[in-house]
């Protein structure tokens, strides 16, 4: 295991002012993730969580159906070495480069499920809910350089991450929810940063109803959201929010 961050000393300037200090800095490392000892995927990330983020990625992108944890083998050193054993194929081939700080999505077309579930929360709720998530963030309130995503079951925070990959900590909280078991149904994604279509798309594909960000969500995002029954919630800061789709899962 490594830390996620580093102690560094910086120069820091205030007006006319500077004086040398210590910060602390982000650790980013390369993960070298391997199939049958084939190379597969290379990405960067914060050494936290590691087979939740291989688990969540690997299913949630459908590269195969299942991954017994135990298949999975990690090394630490200057790089981490993941190696999974798996039955099915897959190829660099099928990937594009689209995931912040190098990581990949698949390529091929997303058929996106309609989400059923009839779980709903009120305002206030999701606000006091937000706000947990937010005291959450350690990394970030240390570093500055971090983002953060949670689950939660709109009572309580039953997971969080974060990396310096957005996409990273959506795929760590969902890998820690498939390698725990635990159903998708009615339950809330929370993340601190840019509601784009690859993080809506991940939550469509396990039927997550609510997902909220402080941020500010793109056009294609919110088409995503409408077509798979996903409610979207962005701005959420202090008293304010803005529902841009389904909004008849937020009681006002």
């Amino acid at each position: 295991m490594t830390d996620p961050y580093r102690k560094m000393k910086i120069i820091k300037g205030l007006g006319s002012s500077f004086e040398e200090k210590d910060d602390y800095i982000a650790v980013e490392k390369r993960l070298r993730i391997t199939a049958n000892g084939k190379d597969l995927i290379t990405l960067h990330c914060t050494p936290l969580m590691i087979k939740e983020l291989v688990v969540g990625l690997f299913l949630t992108e459908m590269i195969v159906s299942e991954i017994n944890p135990e298949d999975i083998k990690i090394e630490y050193g200057d790089e981490i070495r993941i190696d999974i054993s798996v039955s099915e194929h897959a190829t660099k081939e099928e990937f594009i480069t689209s995931r912040c700080m190098g990581g990949f999505t698949l390529s091929k077309k997303i058929d996106f499920k309609k989400v059923q579930h009839d779980f709903s929360l009120d305002a206030g709720t999701l606000k006091r809910m937000f706000e947990e998530f937010q005291k959450k963030s350690e990394l970030f309130r240390l570093t500055g350089c971090f983002h953060g995503a949670a689950l939660s079951d709109g009572k309580r925070i039953l997971v969080s991450a974060e990396d310096i990959g957005r996409h990273n900590a959506v795929d760590k909280v969902i890998g820690n929810f498939l390698l725990e078991n635990i159903p998708f149904t009615g339950k809330v994604m929370l993340v601190s940063c840019r509601l784009s279509s690859e993080i809506v798309s991940k939550c469509s594909r396990w039927e997550i109803p609510i997902v909220a960000s402080r941020a500010a969500p793109t056009d294609l995002a919110i088409e995503i959201a409408e077509v798979s029954g996903i409610t979207l919630v962005g701005f959420v800061r202090g008293d304010s929010m803005n529902v841009y789709t389904n909004p008849q899962r937020i009681a006002i």
